[in-house]
């Protein structure tokens, strides 16, 4: 499919994924008034950039999200998205009755190429939604998610980094407002790096890792209750110790998934 876009379409790309809040019916002009065909998990190459699908072997998606339990019509979300490898796979389970918010701070959409994935994403599929909102910023309506994606990215609630708009959050902060967001029952999916017992803030900024057992403790802490766990990406012979960028193992590191609901 080729992307063809102005200047005025990528500036109304940002003013309309600005919104203060996201609601269950979407503003006026968010969308694409004529639909199209949502993308397929891993087989819409219209969608799916071939380095996404190449991720997949590793990623392993459609296992991942049968574990977490995505179904057809959910309102879903993937936080911190980056370039939507969730969210287009994710549009294509919930279909035309459910829909995406993906969730960006605005430094992650903020050069060509992202300006011209989130603009084409936005536009096509019509169930799939951008919000330019980060860790210290994040809200949501209440009860409006039945399923939210974080993959890969709970570590970042800990990072600090000013060149991508990282500031110090609160977790506890952050998770209550989760909390809020997601619907009784719904479910939080959270699949991360493994890492090491210790100073959280600190293995994060040198590993991008976290420790199993402060992610169980946040989520406890806001009142989720740990429905289930996976070692489907476990990877035992990995060094939790290296950063995950290292080229030796970028891609193998040994992952968790903990699936997490809000109690009905």
């Amino acid at each position: 499919m080729s992307i063809r876009l102005s200047n005025t379409i990528l500036t109304a790309v940002l003013a309309a994924t600005s919104l203060a809040t996201f609601t269950a019916t979407p503003a006026k002009g968010q969308v694409n008034p004529s639909p199209a065909a949502a993308p397929q998990p891993e087989t819409s190459a219209e969608a799916r950039t071939i380095f996404e699908q190449k991720l997949d072997g590793l990623r392993r998606p459609s296992e991942v999200l049968a574990f977490f339990g995505l179904k057809a019509g959910d309102v879903a979300g993937e936080y911190l998205a980056g370039g939507g490898y969730y969210a287009k796979i994710m549009a294509g389970i919930v279909g035309p009755a459910g829909r995406v918010i993906a969730f960006n701070p605005p430094t992650f959409v903020q050069n060509e190429a992202a300006l011209k994935n989130w603009a084409d994403l936005t536009a096509r599929p019509d169930n799939i939604f951008l919000q330019l909102k980060g860790t210290s910023d994040f809200s949501a309506t209440d009860s409006s998610f039945d399923f939210m994606m974080m993959h890969l990215v709970y570590h970042d609630v800990y990072f600090e980094n000013a060149q991508f708009g990282m500031v110090r959050a609160d977790p506890d902060v952050f998770l209550a407002k989760l909390y809020k967001a997601m619907k009784p029952g719904g479910i939080v999916a959270v699949v991360d790096h493994v890492g090491p017992a210790g100073d959280t803030r600190a293995i994060v900024d040198a590993t991008h890792r976290i420790d199993p057992v402060t992610v169980k403790a946040d989520f406890a802490r806001a009142g989720f209750v740990l429905e289930a766990e996976s070692n489907l990406l476990a990877k035992p012979g990995d060094d939790i110790s290296k950063n995950v960028f290292d080229p030796e193992i970028r891609g193998e590191t040994n992952r968790f998934m903990f699936k997490f609901k809000r109690p009905s």
